[in-house]
């Protein structure tokens, strides 16, 4: 049997896109299902296992508004070319984690575009609110308008149905006919009609607030404004209203809240909030509201009272700013959509303890989601088992997710899924550069513009993410920080009780080209909140110009150092003195990584890696170098990225097992030994998009990965200094993670790669394997003459050349005249001229039909075997009706490549041309048989006169007479 070749592929098994990216966000009534803006497309999200579950494509311009039915049954986007579509859902299936999304209609609401919209609490109504000052109520279901409203100045802000209680109505009604009894019975009874039938629709009331400050209230019954509430001075945001307090709440940019009474319109409370309010809304059943603005704070106010309920916050940034509210009637939490594209859950378990009068703490805040990363400027693995993901993402501070189920993490049910955001890490006055891990993933270091350098100390055991020390001292921000990533010894303390024991040492570099080593092994435990301030063991003038990346070796005695001045620089850890200078790239190092501990001997024409080990390094010159720190030299260039290398990393050999039967197989032990592989890969990221894995051995690549559509400036993996042993076995279930590298690009979006070497590995020998066997089955079937089995099996394997020898030799098999008389009358009945033939043909599938035809088409177009072609071509078309061919030819087929195939009107034209040429040809040489035997004829004549002479001459002369008239 054939060796397998072991070939190193990764898959993209899962990925982090952006949820949201700024603008309108709508949630169904169940709190579940979130419908958001990513871009001009709009996504369906579920909030508890935040799986994408839909998405509607956009028609090219930013989309204005959102809205979803209570039910999810219908979702409506707005856009700025002043269309509108409606969305027909499928219910929710938790089994296949999708929604069905149909497009019922496309409409053109007003002539401008939709600037907000509101559903009512049935879902089958929808109001829009135009630009262009008008107001439509539309019947979702049926795509029509109901009502069109007119009377405001401006832009239509806020929308808001409600219902309100029709007992006034309802006596009034009775006044009325009390006043019609002199009419007659006959006018009573049509009365009671009329009133019976507008009774479901009285109390339905649509709320409008608009860019001038003025609040109208519309029946929906009567078709006209009931009330015009003017009181606001600027835009007003944000309308909500309480049935329990039959009160209409109006929150405007000149900060302040109005509750209106329903009955008679009356201003009942003016609430000042002194922050311009961009979200308010009633809280079911209670006096309570929400409010939201420019502070980034979600308050809660008594509206009764008109106080603060939630104790005074400080303000927020402003990309903390709350841009929207989103609550409905029964839901225990409260979310917040804030300028920054974050989303954030607040909890409502604390208002069941208010009594009025009292103040409560400020909501707690359950979720924070981050609907945007913007661009991934680094990531790392943290935690014990590396079941988290920690990404700077060009902000201040440092998103931990969960990529992984962890023993080891205590969380809410709602933080297990993929992508949960688990903390944040916060205290950097300006954007973070660069992280690194130290081996346990219990601490991680931070550098950022703002000048300094932060180490956090990570106990996800205990919920606890706290920085333990700051370091400051460089004068300008800080590109490059590294921490020791091999265990210390076994059965020490450190080792033992990592998440208490920091690492030995840091190592930073900055814009200012100096290198600094802090020692931080010997800082006492925090007893409070202020983290220690050490000061720097010694400062080196490094680099000509900014330093990008800094990496300490597995034996911690020296570190390297790469600069935008084309060289790297390797430092003794304990002096801080250059030792030697890796020289030969053409632009600036982006970064540099020595080789894993015990990394086997390099070969190459420039030299030999000895015991002092290897390091590989990135440039700008669109290179990755690999060199020997015995004399600095360069073994191997690897090219073939086209734009600047930004990141490399060594990766741990791929684990490739044996498939399971192969053991007594001696090929395939040879096999198996030959993918056991000890010699590990170097994964490289550009900024052409793309990931490579590279082998240090050959100087080849591996395999290329392609998931982003901009620059990948961040890869990370489970394993630390790239050695599978480098990590100490915390528990059973050790790396949970199942993805062997992590890609973060500069297009919001992290790639997780799993290896699967060992999966392709298996699936070429299994493949080997069956085709051996496949091969030799058929083989046995030819020689016992059991064609009808061999050319099911020929077809099934798609093996065109055995197939056509198959045919041939069953024909012709047909055709011998040693044949005993009973078997040449069979042939000659058959249609193929041979029925084991036949019996195949006309039992073949519409797959194996198709493959069938396609076949014939290519052996048409040779001569030699349209005699087959032809033969096998007669029985199909006898053997199946003309709508079996009509079928196949509607049908749409992809090859393994994804393409369309061959369409079936094409084979059948294809077979239709060559068989009128060979039937041309043929009925030429009929022609020219005549033409030869007629020559043949004259040739006889001509031998025989010449033959005889002139004895028998008037005999030939009266035999050539009759033969012409003939």
């Amino acid at each position: 049997m054939s060796k397998a070749i072991v070939k190193t592929t990764f898959e993209a098994t899962r990925t982090l896109r952006p949820i949201y990216t700024g603008g309108s966000t709508a949630l169904d009534a169940s709190g579940r299902i979130l419908l958001s803006c990513v871009g001009e497309d709009a996504l369906i999200l579920d909030m508890e296992t935040g799986d994408q579950l839909a998405s509607l494509e956009g028609d090219g311009e930013i989309i204005t508004s959102l809205a979803i039915t209570p039910s999810a049954s219908h979702a409506i986007v707005c856009s700025r070319s002043m269309s509108m579509r409606i969305y027909s859902l499928s219910l929710f299936d938790d089994s296949s984690q999708t929604i069905e999304t149909e497009l019922l209609r496309t409409v053109k609401p007003h002539t401008a575009p939709v600037v907000t919209t509101a559903v009512d609490p049935t879902g089958t109504l929808l109001a829009t609110g135009g630009a262009d000052g008008a107001i439509k109520v539309w019947d979702i279901r049926g795509g029509y308008v109901t009502h069109t409203f007119h009377g405001h100045g401006g832009v239509i802000s806020a929308l808001c149905f409600f219902e309100v209680s029709t007992f006034d109505e309802k006596s009034s009604s009775k006044k009325n006919k009390s006043k019609r009894k002199s009419l007659g019975d006959e006018d009573e009874e049509m009365g009671d009609v009329t009133s019976a039938s507008t009774d479901s629709t009285a109390g339905f009331r649509l709320a409008s607030g608009s860019e001038e400050g003025r609040v109208r209230v519309w029946d929906l019954h009567k078709r006209k404004s009931i009330a015009s509430l003017e009181s606001h001075v600027s835009l007003v945001r944000s309308l909500s209203y309480s049935l329990s307090e039959n009160a209409l709440l109006s929150a405007s940019r000149d900060k302040t809240v109005i509750v209106w009474d329903a009955r008679t319109w009356k201003i009942r409370r003016i609430i000042p909030v002194l922050e311009s309010v961009e979200a308010a809304a009633f809280l079911a059943h209670t006096e309570l509201c929400v409010i939201g603005g420019e502070n980034g704070k979600l308050r809660v106010f008594d509206c009764n009272r008109g106080s603060e309920v939630t104790q005074e916050q400080e303000a927020g940034e402003e990309f903390e700013t709350i841009v929207a509210i989103q609550y409905s009637l029964g839901l225990s939490f409260v979310m917040t959509v804030h300028a920054d594209q974050t989303l954030r859950l607040h909890s409502l378990d604390t208002l069941s303890d208010y009594k009025p009068g009292s103040s409560l703490e400020p909501l707690i805040v359950t979720r924070r989601i981050s609907g945007n990363d913007d661009e991934i400027i680094d990531l790392a693995y943290v935690g014990p088992d590396r079941s988290m993901l920690a990404l700077a993402t060009n902000t201040e501070s440092i998103r931990v997710v969960s990529v992984a189920p962890s023993e080891h993490r205590r969380s809410e049910k709602v933080e297990e899924y993929f992508g949960a955001d688990v903390t944040h890490l916060e205290g950097h006055d300006d954007i973070i550069i660069c992280i690194d891990v130290d081996w346990s993933g219990h601490w991680l270091a931070t550098g950022a513009k703002d000048n300094s350098a932060r180490l956090w100390r990570l106990d996800p055991q205990k919920s606890s993410y706290s920085c333990f020390a700051v370091f400051t001292g460089h004068a300008e921000s800080l590109g490059a920080i590294a921490l020791p990533r091999v265990p210390p010894p076994v059965g020490s303390s450190a080792y033992n009780d990592p998440v208490n024991h920091p690492p030995s040492f840091l190592v930073t570099g900055s814009q200012d080209r100096t290198i600094k080593r802090w020692d931080i092994a010997k800082l006492a435990p925090l007893e409070g909140s202020k983290p220690h301030t050490p000061k720097a063991i010694y400062t080196r003038k490094a680099h000509e110009k900014d330093i990008n990346a800094i990496d300490i070796d597995s034996s911690l005695s020296l570190f390297a150092s790469a600069s935008q001045d084309r060289t790297v620089k390797i430092w003794s850890t304990e002096e801080g003195s250059a030792v030697g200078v890796l020289r030969g790239h053409k632009r600036g190092v982006w970064s540099v990584r020595f080789a894993p501990p015990n990394t086997p001997v390099v070969n190459s024409e420039s030299g030999t890696s000895t015991s002092r080990g290897l390091a590989v390094t990135a440039s700008g010159d669109k290179t990755v170098k690999l060199w020997s720190l015995s004399d600095y030299s360069c073994l191997l260039t690897f090219e073939g990225h086209t734009n600047s290398v930004l990141k490399v990393l060594w990766l741990p050999p791929p684990q490739v097992s044996n498939p399971a039967g192969d053991d007594d197989d001696e090929e395939a032990a040879s096999a198996s030994h030959t993918a056991t592989q000890t010699r590990p890969l170097i994964a490289s990221a550009a900024a052409d998009g793309l990931v490579k894995i590279w082998s240090p051995y050959t100087g080849e690549v591996e395999t290329t990965l392609d998931n982003h559509t901009d620059r990948v400036w961040a890869l990370a993996s489970p394993t630390p200094s790239g050695s599978r042993s480098d990590i100490k076995p915390t528990s059973s279930k050790l790396n949970t993670t199942p993805y062997a590298l992590a890609s973060g690009s500069a297009d919001a979006t992290v790639s997780f790669w799993a290896d699967t070497t060992s999966a392709t590995y298996t699936a070429s020998v299994n493949a080997n394997s069956a085709r051996v066997e496949h091969d030799q089955q058929l083989q046995n079937y030819i020689r016992a003459g059991a064609y009808r089995e061999a050319i099911t099996l020929a077809l099934q394997l798609n093996h065109p050349g055995r197939l056509l020898s198959l045919f041939k030799t069953a024909i012709d098999a047909a055709d011998d005249p040693t044949l005993p008389v009973e078997d040449r009358e069979l042939a000659a009945n058959s249609l193929s001229g041979n029925p084991s033939i036949d019996e195949v043909l006309q039992s073949l599938d519409a797959t194996n039909l198709r493959t069938l035809l396609l076949r014939l088409r290519d052996w048409n177009t040779n001569a030699r075997n349209s005699r087959v072609a032809q033969r096998i071509l007669f029985a199909l078309f006898r053997s199946y009706p003309a709508s079996t061919f009509v079928e196949l030819a509607t049908q749409s087929v992809r090859g393994k490549n994804g393409r369309a195939a061959a369409g079936m009107k094409d084979i059948l034209q294809a077979l239709t041309m060559y068989t009128e040429r060979h039937y041309r040809r043929v009925e030429e040489l009929v022609d020219d048989s005549y033409l030869v035997e007629w020559v043949l004829g004259e040739m006889d004549g001509g031998v025989a006169l010449g033959g005889l002479g002139a004895v028998n001459g008037d005999a030939e002369h009266e035999k050539d007479v009759i033969m012409l008239e003939a």
